[in-house]
């Protein structure tokens, strides 16, 4: 038999919507939640981002400084030790960037620079579209090849 204490209202039967506005019976008349008076009770009250009050905002107290150069060419680099662990993981000795897709090491049209860091242990013929003088020091060091492929 169930306790009178733990009866509830059916699922969907009460709303818990704050209904403002709706008269002094409510709890939420008058002032409508806002307070009194002040920028914020206003009706049509929008705030914009980074508004601070009437004080400077701090995007105006900060200096602007630097240049973006909008033709810059943005390069993902793959260092030596990588492809060495993807030759070992793999077998292949041809490394291209739809083989470097493949793997993971790139994504989408990333542009790709081979740099120094690591070593390689035999030969591996490298096409990217970019080398750095190490990365392509070590490669040929070892008898491969590096191919520089043309960028988009």
């Amino acid at each position: 038999m169930e306790d009178l204490s733990k009866l509830k209202p059916a699922t969907g039967a009460v709303k818990t919507v704050k209904r403002i506005g709706r008269g002094q019976g409510s709890g939420y008349g008058g002032t409508s939640t806002k307070g009194h008076k002040g920028q914020k009770a206003i009706s049509g009250y929008n705030r914009r981002r980074g508004f601070e009050g009437g004080q400077t905002p701090m995007v105006r107290r900060l200096p602007k400084f630097g240049f973006t150069n909008p033709t810059r060419t943005e390069f993902k680099g793959i260092n030596l030790d990588a492809l060495q662990a993807m030759a070992d993981k793999t077998g292949i000795k041809v490394i291209d960037i739809e083989a470097l897709r493949k793997n993971g090491l790139i994504s989408g049209n990333d542009l790709v620079k081979v740099l120094g860091r690591g070593e390689i242990k035999g030969a591996l013929e490298v096409k990217a579209h970019a080398f750095s003088a190490t990365a392509k020091a070590a490669i040929e060091g070892k008898g491969g090849k590096t191919e520089i492929v043309a960028t988009r």
